[in-house]
């Protein structure tokens, strides 16, 4: 068949957009996918050092590598979809918008934190920018999520909810009626695998011989895709593309998403499971390093521009830590609010 002059020029404009090198998203995306990263890496090595000093207690699980997998999600997504996570849940207020002192003042504890400072690191929630939260029971999200997903059906909304759950989470037998109901229902939600490769300290492969995990959809004929999850354009990209299929009425996606965490599964891991040489080796694939090289490579930024980044970033930590230093504690009546409580219960003592 002939090519017509309008597909010739199309296709004459592709190859010189290929030669040139020209990129998919816009010099803005890239910058602010670099801004948001580098705040996300910074604030949690500054929270490592302040855990280390004993500011804060409780358990505190930290996200050092896996900032292209929340970054991406949140561009991808809309503005009124719905996220929940487990308790690795630092990052994922910042992606969504909220000023990061928040997050740092529910860490302390305190009155100012995004939980009121009764919920602490594995309970990051934002009714705001739809945070359904952090969650501390592992695997508990993933028929949350559903749920959640549910009930934006129910309400005839357009909205997708995004559940993220660990590898270890993902062999949680709730995963299978949830995916069962799901499917079944079809529901609007992205199941992400955040899939760091180990659950606490126990590696995939010691957990299953299926050890391509997007595989855990297929018996559900659910869509299911591996995706680079050290690669911000790759997980944003995903994302897009669950979504148009979840927005169109077809039912879940799941997508196990590759990505590592450079510290151990918590501040307490000695991570003798697994190599330096390991680590290292992903270090090298970088979320962040990768698109410092883009933005370099294409000019997007000058190095007084990246100087002006990195000195915003400084200025916000500073900020966030001051802000949870200086807010006002807890006071002992707090303890009894925001919770429920069913006025004739016999048990029950008025305070």
């Amino acid at each position: 068949m002939a090519t017509t002059a309008s597909a010739k020029k199309k296709t004459t404009a592709k190859a010189k957009d290929k030669k040139a090198g020209k990129l998919k998203y816009s010099k803005a995306q890239y910058l602010k996918w670099y801004e948001d990263m580098l705040l996300m890496r910074k604030i949690e090595e500054k929270i490592g050092a302040l855990y280390i000093q004993q500011k804060f207690g409780g358990f505190c699980h930290l996200y050092i590598g896996q900032e292209a997998l929340v970054t991406g999600t949140a561009s991808g997504s809309k503005k009124d979809d719905k996220h929940i996570t487990a308790y690795r849940d630092h990052a994922h207020p910042i992606a969504l918008g909220v000023h990061p002192k928040y997050m740092v003042a529910e860490l302390y504890g305190k009155r100012t934190g995004m939980s009121k400072g009764k919920g602490g690191s594995m309970h990051m929630f934002n009714k705001e920018v739809n945070l359904m939260g952090g969650h501390g029971i592992v695997g508990a999200q993933i028929p949350m999520g559903a749920g959640i997903a549910f009930a934006e059906k129910y309400n005839g909304t357009k909205n997708v909810t995004f559940c993220s759950f660990g590898d270890g989470a993902a062999r949680q037998g709730a995963l299978h009626e949830t995916f069962n109901m799901a499917m079944i229902w079809k529901l609007p939600v992205v199941f992400i695998i955040e899939n760091n490769n180990y659950a606490m300290g126990t590696s995939v492969e010691r957990t299953t011989n299926v050890t391509n995990m997007s595989k855990m959809g297929l018996s559900y004929d659910m869509p299911s895709f591996e995706v680079d999850g050290m690669s911000v354009e790759a997980v944003h990209e995903a994302i897009e593309d669950a979504c148009k299929h979840v927005r169109a009425g077809k039912g879940p996606v799941l997508l196990d998403i590759l990505t590592y965490r450079y510290k151990g599964h918590s501040m307490s891991d000695p991570q003798k499971y697994r190599t330096k040489k390991e680590v290292e080796d992903y270090k090298n694939q970088d979320p962040i390093e990768k698109v410092l090289h883009t933005i370099k490579e294409n000019k997007l930024a000058t190095e007084k521009e990246l100087e002006k980044i990195s000195q915003r970033v400084k200025d916000v930590i500073a900020e966030s830590v001051k802000f949870a230093e200086e807010s006002e504690d807890l006071e002992g009546y707090e303890l009894y609010e925001d919770v429920y409580k069913e006025p004739n219960y016999p048990f029950i003592k008025e305070y």
